[in-house]
């Protein structure tokens, strides 16, 4: 009989063949965290709890404009969320990939309504795609970083409804250089066609930061990542990665939960004091990185023990 406590200390770390392929790759996955029907019924929950914006560390009245920033960092007053992003299925296959010192820097819903076009092939490094500054920088100026996204689906993906695409292997060299500036235009949102799909970047044309802006992405050799409620895919943010649009076949939005790693080392939104990016602006003061494995190694970085509400990461 397997106890709590050989429970408890069970490993989900990478095999060395999972670790192959993901270095390969790119990406690993989909795992499932939560059965079907469990998650139906997490989100079903969760999803009235979003609504109550009280606690966030981004209140209302600091969000202008119809910006994706709305959605960012939930886990930092939301329970579950700051519960799932600790989870061992999840941080032990990270840790061993990063290493075994381990920040959650920041959580995203990615929600896809009904008739809602795709998003834009893209892969960050610093995330100052939108920004214009950088977000997060590795240590000894590393040509690139980036960071390990967990994605996971709280609804069912599959192609008719916006899941994810990649295309392996694409990881290792940047086709877009986020040093460039992308202009933001809020009514070309679900208003323009690329080689025959609908695709954007909440407001962005994502082609704008291309190095070579005569360059397309290789999309026959993209595959789609049909997930079930409850499954979660690891991915480098420098992997070639976009979703396809939600066809509208259905009235079921199709919903990602994106919790985003870096090594304890790496700095985190460093010299700034808010975000502006995406049509909005957003002071820091509330927000912090949270360790969910090791120990933190850049005192310069801000960081929370616990939530908004109290709970303890």
């Amino acid at each position: 009989m397997t106890t709590e406590a050989q429970q408890t200390q069970q490993s989900f770390a990478l095999s060395e063949e999972e670790l192959a392929t993901f270095h390969r790759q790119g990406f690993i996955g989909p795992f499932t965290l939560y059965q079907p029907d469990e998650m139906r019924e997490i989100w079903r929950k969760t999803r009235l709890q979003m609504l109550d914006r009280s606690h966030a560390v981004y209140p209302d009245d600091e969000l202008s404009g119809a910006t994706n920033i709305s959605n960012y960092d939930r886990h930092l007053d939301n329970d579950f969320l700051a519960a799932h992003v600790g989870k061992r299925e999840i941080v032990d296959r990270v840790a061993s990939i990063l290493g075994p010192d381990v920040i959650c820097w920041r959580t995203e819903f990615f929600p896809k309504h009904p008739g809602d076009e795709g998003t834009d092939w893209h892969q960050a490094d610093t995330f100052a795609n939108a920004s214009g500054t950088p977000q997060i920088l590795w240590p000894d100026n590393a040509e690139f970083g980036g960071t390990i996204t967990v994605w996971s689906a709280f609804t069912e993906a599959k192609v008719e409804n916006g899941c994810l695409q990649f295309i392996p292997g694409t990881h290792q060299q940047m086709n877009y250089d986020e040093t460039k500036r992308m202009h933001y235009d809020p009514n070309s949102i679900n208003g323009v066609d690329k080689d025959g799909v609908r695709r954007g970047f909440f407001g962005y044309d994502y082609r704008q930061l291309q190095v070579d802006p005569d360059w397309k992405p290789d999309e026959d050799s993209a595959v789609s990542q049909i997930m079930e409620p409850g499954q979660f895919i690891i991915f480098w943010s420098t992997l070639m990665h976009a979703s396809h649009p939600h066809d509208g076949l259905t009235n079921e939005m199709r919903m990602g939960f994106a919790s985003r790693y870096v090594p304890s080392s790496v700095s985190v939104y460093p010299g700034s004091d808010h975000i502006e990016e995406y049509g909005g602006r957003i002071s820091l003061e509330r927000y912090g990185s949270v360790l969910v494995n090791g120990a933190n190694n850049n005192p310069s970085n801000r960081m929370v023990t616990e939530t908004t509400r109290g709970k303890k990461f």
